[in-house]
């Protein structure tokens, strides 16, 4: 007769980036992960292949947690950088590990298409894959400093945020409106 199984992937994954979150990446070993579910390591390869596999899939769940965060707020951009700023608080590890990983491209892109969508409205069909990633990086380089600790000369970070999302909707805008006198 089998032995039962004594943990789900789910488990896995979950206590995984429970891992990553308490120590970052070194932190995330197939013993760390194992004793947290109250497994021996071995037994993990049963759900997962590898590390690499484990970390892909606590990358993937991040994606997937932001495309849920993303998906029940307002669709505008706003509304989707506040969501995205709680989500770098909330999980900091998960946020970087989710930029970090080319092989979770797939969860990663199904978190940006809210965001496309939404500059699609304000800059149109043509431009707004470009207007999406000019958000992203605005967000992604403010959200990292933000969790450096990098933001040292005083001053109010929330206002700062608040200016930098005005100041894109300004100029995705304005360009919006410029390509449509030209045309």
């Amino acid at each position: 007769m089998p032995t039962p199984d004594r943990t789900s992937r789910a488990e896995i994954v979950a206590a995984a980036a429970s891992v990553l979150e308490a120590g970052g990446v070194p932190a995330v070993t197939m013993q760390a992960v194992a004793e947290r579910v109250g497994v021996r390591a071995p037994s993990l390869y049963k759900r997962v292949r590898d590390r690499d596999g484990l970390l892909l899939l606590v990358a993937e769940d991040a994606a997937d947690d932001l495309t849920a965060r993303l998906a029940a707020c307002e669709p505008d951009l706003p509304a989707y950088a506040r969501a995205f700023r709680e989500f770098a608080r909330a999980r900091p590890e998960g946020f970087r590990l989710m930029f970090a990983s080319s092989d979770a491209a797939e969860a990663t892109e199904r978190a940006a298409r809210p965001v496309v969508d939404a500059c699609r409205e304000i800059v149109g069909a043509e431009a707004a894959l470009d207007a999406a990633r000019l958000f992203t990086a605005w967000a992604v380089g403010f959200l990292t400093m933000e969790l450096l600790g990098a933001f040292r000369l005083g001053g109010d970070v929330d206002r700062a945020f608040a200016y930098g999302i005005a100041r894109l909707l300004d100029g995705l805008t304005e360009g919006a409106s410029d390509r449509t006198a030209e045309g």
